[in-house]
């Protein structure tokens, strides 16, 4: 009889998924990579969404969803049109709808789920990773609780909702008012054309629940200090009082290498063994971490968590020049302007295998640096890049009035004046942002401003950011307007390499160069709206350039260069200048070469060169 109850239960379940299968479908006839075809609506990325911080149980909430599209501020609908696969959004392929929403519309979503039984008497967390851009969120018809800002994750305790038996009912309202308000959105435009990209509206980011006790671990801030040798680990808790510990015990794969203890309010500070291991792009090694709060000498809650020692700064060399260093030490750093975007999932990557890829290509090509392009990713990414050993610059995603406003600048010659608004949430974005990213190790410079898409008090916002996290260098304005802040000038000149400005006081870099196009028919987003800064018609050709450009940058470094972005890692839309094809089906350009000419760049200011 087991045995017949557990054939019928697995022959349920397969027909639940080909219903789903035959459900959802992707939208419309775009390109789209080759891992859009092994989604499967019933585990949609299904991989833990926060590395960093991680508990054993947990329930995904990612699939098909119920959604409509109404008037803004119209009550919720007593009907659907139809199901969406989040966490895809409503504009993209992956999606399944494929549609198109502006100021005047809100999406609403709606589903049902379950509470496991052995989750009884803790707390339910309701987790989101990103929203794009104001979510207001429902359980059992109860409002608990409202978020602004598309990059950011945010969480609900849900536990005084749920119901005692049966399925709960979660409902969504999303606004986003894409380039029709001063919210940041990086690339996304209502009429997509040139560097201007497809709109991303609602969920983008995994949906998933996670119990606690009432006393828990919310955040980890770690920060390392390697040259005093010491490991310190912030656990913002939730619920605990004036005796409860954290303890911190940190792993070298199996074996432990130090602890240490501290009252919940106070952060925990380790003292690391003589032989710590660094974290480089050539060997980047991680700590595994598990970090305890205790209550009355009981476990309350246990994360598992890493962490890298290393360092970044800047410093003279022997010829006078201000360099970018690694754990006190020169390091060019050299890799691709990344957008991370997607022909079928325009934000959100179709698996986390494809989020990963365009992270180990990087390093495939001889990389060591990317600078992520006014865009947040999912926190995934960032782990791939602490595991792969890739140095990240961060970009603040633009917004406001974006390029209108650097044209503002150049006709009246002041900056644009954003309103108390604008500038308030300008602010409160940044923050959460810094706030989200600050314990991967991977990131090593805060970009606030990009060619001066949006940029206002840039000695201000400099200052606040270097005096908000000294652990990492600031480049206050990415090719924009230029002051006397931060860490760095930042310089962007197509296509060729070109020093034409240069400081004594900082580390000069080239925040922007190449552009090299090369257009595949059978690979484009748009058939006959193509560009690069310069084209080519073969792969030879454009590696020959790109070879040239390379050598030009390497000639630089003596002159004063100490970093540089090359345009850029893939096509996106109708911009052909990757160095791969918008799906990721064809490298573009000779990959040996490549390498071989970024490793001689990422490698001239070692000392044995």
């Amino acid at each position: 009889m087991k045995q017949t109850i557990k054939l019928f239960t697995a022959a349920i379940s397969l027909l639940v998924s080909i219903s789903a299968f035959a459900q959802w479908k992707p939208a419309g006839d775009k390109i789209r990579t080759s891992w859009a075809e092994e989604i499967d609506p019933q585990n949609v990325l299904g991989e833990y969404p926060r590395p960093i911080m991680e508990r054993g149980e947990w329930q995904n909430l990612n699939g098909l969803w119920q959604y409509a599209i109404v008037e803004k501020g119209a009550p919720a609908p007593e009907s659907f049109e139809g199901e969406i696969l989040v966490p895809f959004a409503v504009e993209s392929s992956l999606s399944g709808v494929g549609k198109r929403i502006d100021e005047s519309k809100e999406l609403v979503y709606q589903r049902s789920f379950d509470v496991p039984s052995a989750w009884k008497g803790k707390q339910v967390l309701l987790h989101f990773g990103a929203v794009d851009w104001k979510a207001d969120v429902w359980v059992n018809d109860v409002k608990v609780g409202s978020h602004t800002g598309g990059f950011v994750p945010f969480s609900f305790d849900i536990t005084s909702v749920l119901n005692k038996k049966g399925s709960n009912k979660l409902l969504v309202r999303v606004w986003d008012p894409t380039d029709r308000s001063y919210q940041p959105r990086g690339k996304q435009v209502s009429n997509p054309e040139g560097i201007w990209y497809t709109p991303v509206s609602g969920i983008w980011q995994t949906v998933w629940m996670e119990p606690v006790e009432k006393k828990h671990i919310n955040t980890l801030r770690i920060l390392p200090d390697i040259d005093n040798n010491t490991l310190t680990v912030t656990a913002l808790t939730e619920g605990t009082t004036s005796g409860d510990i954290v303890e911190v015990t940190v792993m070298d794969g199996g074996r432990q290498v130090a602890s240490a203890k501290s009252l919940s309010t106070v952060p925990v500070e380790i003292n690391m063994p003589a032989d710590r291991k660094l974290w480089s792009p050539g060997s980047p090694f991680l700590y595994t971490m598990v970090v305890t709060l205790k209550s009355d000498g009981k476990v309350v809650d246990k994360v598992d968590s890493y962490a890298a020692m290393r360092k970044y700064s800047t410093s003279r060399d022997k010829n006078g020049i201000v360099r970018m260093e690694l754990n006190n030490e020169p390091v060019f750093q050299f890799g691709p302007l990344d957008q991370g975007w997607w022909p079928d999932g325009l934000y959100t990557a179709p698996t986390d295998e494809a989020l990963r890829y365009d992270v180990q290509k990087t390093k495939d090509f001889g990389f060591n640096m990317i600078r992520k392009h006014i865009k947040v990713e999912p926190a995934r990414w960032y782990t791939h890049c602490d595991q792969l050993g890739i140095i990240v610059w961060q970009d603040m995603p633009s917004g406001d009035r974006n390029p209108e406003w650097q044209m503002y600048q150049y006709f009246n010659g002041v900056e644009r004046i954003r309103s108390a608004e604008s500038e308030a949430n300008y602010r409160k974005e940044w923050k959460e942002i810094m706030d989200y990213l600050y314990s991967y190790p991977c990131i090593g410079t805060w970009v606030p401003f990009n060619e001066a898409w949006g940029q206002f008090k840039t000695q201000e916002i400099a200052e606040w950011t270097k005096q908000y996290d000294p652990s990492r260098l600031v480049n206050p304005a990415s090719g924009g307007n230029h002051y006397q802040c931060g860490d760095i000038l930042d310089l962007h000149k197509y296509p060729a390499p070109e020093l034409y400005l240069y400081d004594a006081q900082r580390a000069t870099v080239l925040g922007e160069y190449g552009g090299i196009g090369l257009v595949l028919k059978d690979h484009l987003w748009e058939p006959d709206r193509n560009w690069g800064y310069v084209q080519y018609s073969s792969s030879k050709e454009a590696t020959d350039q790109y070879v040239s450009y390379a050598e030009m940058l390497y000639n630089l470094i003596a002159k004063g260069f100490s970093a540089a972005v090359y345009t850029q890692t893939t096509d996106v839309e109708t911009e052909v200048n990757g160095l791969m094809t918008y799906d990721r089906k064809v490298i573009k350009l000779d990959e040996a070469r490549v390498k071989e000419i970024n490793q001689k760049v990422c490698k001239s200011l070692q000392k044995n060169e």
